[in-house]
């Protein structure tokens, strides 16, 4: 292409204390940093407005954004009086929302005023209608009420999406579902994976050695995942006694994160002599040391996309604990590295840890690298900047409504 493109990037799950989300955003700009051929704008939710100009080819432009209360670091952008300077300023080709609530809605009335030529992609980071709103009335056993409000949130969200000509997804069992509800058009845009910094040659055999504590048989794992209930912190929580009442020893875990349960985390380490806080960890450095250095990894929130935390702990040498359904059980499945839990119950989630360290454990963790080794930031972005071009020259008439 001859002129230079144009993207515009808007997101409310960024956070700067954020997971997969947040590493999507900052590989991202990575990609994009030191192109020719186009201009990554970012459009960050942040506590004041300001531009930060990174390179000729990447700018985040800070926006003042409202704050939840509590530990979440999460800020809302939706009024068109924010969006607008930014479109206006651009003049984007296209513009990709990340976040499905409101947001999407206002980024389309804005750029009607003042880019009226911009293609509308979304990526679907969260499968909100099943993972939000299903689970939310099934945990309250509302099981009769709950089908019914997932098809009123796929109705909100066609609702949100109409006019956005591609949606990106990184799960295939997810895009079959939104294939089924919605009549936009969809991308399966897989995410990707830091092989050489998440590696099993970062392994520290000191560190292996202090979780071990004496005992060779000790099972050992790593926990980064965000301290909530989504994510199989309670589950993982409940079955630790049975867990370790069936081994005969308890496992060495390691907690790193935060999250609206980190006084559970707390709670626990003070209970269980062989479980760790290691606090919310910045380094990629130390979260890779963490998972090269232990032995399983637990992919227990079956409403994830993609799971981001999960292709690291393989790409670590980590064999699987997995969720039944969602990108981990596709994970698990196709890598052939792990178990899945039959039941979100602490019961079988002790089945699933005892079934895994009586089988090979060493072969399940040699076929968890390899796997890992099929994904790479670069070809996600390759793939996902081409359907962006296909957008751009695409008729109008083609698209969808």
């Amino acid at each position: 292409m001859s002129q230079r493109t144009t993207i515009v990037d808007f997101n409310n799950f960024w956070s700067p204390s954020g997971g997969g989300v947040r590493r999507y955003h900052l590989e991202r700009m990575k990609f994009y940093e030191n192109r020719s051929d186009t201009l990554l704008v970012f459009a960050m939710p942040d506590s004041r407005t300001y531009t930060e100009v990174i390179s000729h080819s990447l700018v985040i432009e800070h926006i003042k954004a409202f704050r939840f209360r509590g530990k979440w670091e999460y800020r809302f952008i939706w009024k068109q009086s924010s969006i607008r300077p930014v479109l206006k300023k651009y003049q984007p080709d296209i513009i990709e929302v990340g976040s499905p609530y409101i947001l999407p809605q206002a980024v389309r009335k804005a750029a009607k005023k003042v880019s009226p030529q911009s293609k509308f992609t979304a990526f679907w980071h969260a499968d909100f209608p099943v993972t939000y709103v299903r689970r939310y009335f099934e945990k309250w056993h509302l099981r009769f009420i709950a089908p019914v409000m997932e098809k009123l949130a796929f109705a909100y969200a066609r609702k949100s999406f109409k006019g956005y000509s591609l949606i990106q997804v990184s799960s295939r069992e997810i895009m079959e579902r939104l294939e089924k509800n919605m009549k936009n058009t969809f991308a399966w845009i897989p995410l990707g994976c830091d092989i050489e910094t998440f590696n099993p040659n970062h392994a520290d055999p000191e560190l292996t050695q202090e979780l071990k504590a004496g005992e060779p048989e000790r099972l050992t794992a790593f926990f980064p995942h965000r301290f909530c209930d989504e994510k199989g912190l309670h589950l993982l929580l409940k079955a630790y006694p049975l867990i370790s009442k069936a081994l005969g020893t308890e496992p060495a875990i390691i907690f790193a994160g935060t999250g609206p349960d980190l006084p559970e985390v707390e709670e626990a380490v003070k209970q269980y002599k062989h479980i760790c806080y290691k606090g919310f960890l910045t380094s990629t450095k130390m979260m890779a040391r963490f998972y090269a250095s232990v032995e399983i990894g637990f992919a227990l929130s079956g409403w994830e996309t993609f799971g981001l935390s999960i292709l690291e702990s393989m790409a670590s040498g980590n064999a699987l604990v997995s969720a039944p359904t969602g990108a981990a059980a596709e994970h698990a499945r196709e890598s052939r590295a792990g178990v899945l839990i039959e039941k979100y119950t602490p019961e079988a989630l002790c089945e699933a840890v005892v079934k895994l360290t009586q089988s090979n454990l060493r072969e399940k963790q040699k076929k968890a690298r390899a796997y890992a080794e099929k994904f790479s930031w670069v070809t996600c972005f390759e793939r996902q900047l081409a359907a962006y071009y296909t957008q751009i020259h695409m008729n109008p008439e083609d698209a969808h409504d």
